[in-house]
Parts: structure tokens; sequence; C-alpha cells
């Protein structure tokens, strides 16, 4: 069984929470990504939360808000749900499915981000494309 180590995208691009999301939607748009992973500072990198495409979408631009004035913090989902590096990628899988995620961070045993697992990443990086097909359409529905 691979591990999430296998898959996972290392050392993903992270924000902090008093960002701008003028900024955050930036490194979006520049890396090609949905979700930025918020960490409390830049030293430590301990997970505090993610930012998606959707949350920028929803909770800014469709309520009116002027994006410039809006930080991270106001936006971020903080409840997350997180694999480890040590994990069966099998477990990241099903939880990516229960919850419908299309993206999965990776912290270590002190809540430090170390990767992050995307569908783009079961995609390209798992020789199974079966088993591809199904997390796409868990995470789909």
């Amino acid at each position: 069984m691979e591990k999430c180590s296998d898959v996972m995208t290392r050392h993903p691009i992270c924000c902090l929470p008093e960002d701008n999301v003028v900024r955050v939607a930036q490194l979006m748009k520049g890396k090609d990504i949905g979700a930025v992973p918020v960490v409390q500072n830049e030293m430590t990198k301990k997970l505090v939360g993610i930012v998606t495409d959707r949350d920028l979408a929803l909770k800014v631009v469709a309520v009116g808000l002027d994006p410039k004035t809006v930080i991270v913090e106001d936006v971020l989902t903080r409840n997350i749900v997180t694999c480890h590096a040590d994990d069966d990628l099998q477990m990241a899988l099903d939880a990516m499915s229960l919850h419908q995620l299309r993206r999965i961070p990776v912290v270590d045993h002190e809540y430090r981000i170390v990767g992050i697992i995307a569908q783009a990443d079961v995609a390209t990086r798992v020789n199974q494309p079966e088993k591809t097909a199904e997390v796409v359409k868990e995470i789909s529905l």
C-alpha cells in the first residue's frame, strides 16, 4: 500500500491569517492551485486552516466585499480534515471521499504542514486508473 508521502506535493505554497485575500488569489492564479493552506507563521508552519478559491468566491465576491480589505483569517476554513505523511494513502482517499474534499493537507505530528494531496496528485501519481476514477467520482457527488 502506498503512503501519503508517495503522492503528496511537498512544501506547498502557504499563506498567513493576516494576508490579504488579493495576495492569496494571485498566488492561486500564478501557481494554478485552488487552495492555499494557512499557517500560524512562516517559522513554525503550524496549520491553522485552508482557504480555497470557492471560499474567495462565496465569502468575498458573492457578498460584495472589497477583496482589498478582507484578510484570510476572515474567510479561511478552520476545522479541516488532514492526514499524515506516513498514513496509508487509502485512508486519505477515503477521507477525501467521505468529506467530498478535492485536496487534503498533510501534517506532521506537531500539526505542521509538510504537503498536500490534491485530486491531480492522485490522478498523476497513483498508477491505478480505477482508483483515481472512483476518488474523483466520490468527491464530486
